[in-house]
């Protein structure tokens, strides 16, 4: 059985000539179903562009990014943003919620996209929303919600299409130490208790420890690779 995610001598360049930089210089990366990973690295490492190519918002110069054996190289724009709504869920670190919109609204959005039935969608939503901890939240909007309660809500968003990854980006870059904790624990529960696979970029080592696995960046590649016991 493929691996989830297999990225195989990943290069990415940008730029021409003189101007040229390279942001990775052969990463192999193997993520199997499951598994919470935590991607560390000082500015300039590589590990956003990597995570670009693994939310297929951006594709290798060379080398392969293979999704449950899929060459993802191989599919066009539409096919990678079907690839995207069907398979990912993303918590990126400024919340990205819509201002003037419910939370119940925000956490709709990728349901509407699918096609999704109003009736259903509202009721996935809702349901969502209960497992981040915000029922009688549903029709608040961004500005009547702390920023721990705003990135709750960005959580249910991502994880109400049921994705088997859940990309996050610096998720706890916003909060304070007690809020970080909160969606360090929710992150995890949803890794342990759905078996969706997490692959976090972290700055911070104490948030890292909820991950089994720490992969570090340094000058485009992968320097170190570990397992640990996670602390959640």
């Amino acid at each position: 059985m493929p691996a989830l995610i297999d990225l195989r001598g990943v290069t990415r360049v940008y730029g021409t000539g003189p101007a040229a930089m390279q942001a990775l210089r052969g990463v192999d990366l193997v993520i199997e179903e499951g598994e919470f990973v935590a991607v560390m690295g000082p500015s300039g490492s590589g590990k956003s562009t990597c995570m670009n190519i693994l939310a297929c918002l951006d594709t290798p110069s060379t080398g392969q990014y293979l999704f449950k054996g899929m060459d993802t190289a191989r599919l066009d724009r539409n096919q990678r943003a079907m690839l995207r709504r069907q398979y990912l869920g993303f918590v990126f670190q400024g919340y990205n919620l819509l201002a003037r919109t419910t939370a119940l609204e925000n956490v709709e959005l990728p349901l509407i996209y699918r096609g999704m039935p109003a009736a259903t969608r509202r009721n996935a939503a809702r349901a969502a929303l209960e497992s981040v901890g915000l029922t009688g939240w549903e029709d608040h909007t961004q500005g009547e919600l702390s920023g721990g309660q705003q990135q709750r809500v960005a959580i249910a968003r991502a994880i109400v299409t049921r994705p088997s990854v859940l990309l996050a980006d610096e998720p706890t870059g916003n909060l304070d130490t007690a809020r970080s904790r909160e969606i360090m624990d929710l992150i995890a529960s949803f890794n342990r208790d759905q078996h969706i696979t997490v692959v976090m970029v972290t700055h911070e080592q104490d948030m890292a420890l909820y991950a089994r696995r720490v992969v570090r960046f340094l000058d485009g590649q992968v320097v170190d690779d570990a397992r640990q016991k996670a602390a959640a």
